[in-house]
């Protein structure tokens, strides 16, 4: 089992960055996919990206690629989303997600979830 903060959110101004941090507990941190999941408001919550046990596999969503970078670091227990070129439709809360080995677009795939922290990107 894990537990999943996640921190980093706030209010920036669009073309900005911001670097999410979600550190996991346990000592089998390094056996878990991660993903990066989010919910704008009014609307579903939707895969961001994700990253394998390794750090090698990731994946992103075509709306994030190129702008956002998920990296790993096992040995702080801790997976990061790093988000340039922040846009207004990137205002939501983002949540970070772990699953058993392999990483997962689906939100359903994902056994763990943290609190979520908000990101509100200004015009």
């Amino acid at each position: 089992q894990v537990q999943l903060v996640e921190s980093g959110g706030g209010l920036v101004q669009a073309g900005g960055s911001l670097r999410l941090s979600c550190a996991g507990s346990g000592r089998t941190f390094n056996t878990y996919g991660m993903g990066w999941f989010r919910q704008p408001p009014g609307k579903e919550r939707e895969f961001v990206a994700g990253i394998g046990l390794n750090g090698v596999r990731t994946a992103y969503a075509d709306s994030v690629k190129g702008r956002f970078t998920v990296s790993r670091d096992n040995a702080k227990n801790t997976v990061y989303l790093q988000m340039n070129s922040l846009e207004p439709e990137d205002t939501a809360v983002y949540y970070c997600a772990a699953r058993n080995i392999f990483l997962s677009r689906n939100m359903g795939d994902h056994d763990y979830w943290g609190q979520g922290t908000q990101v509100t990107v200004s015009s």
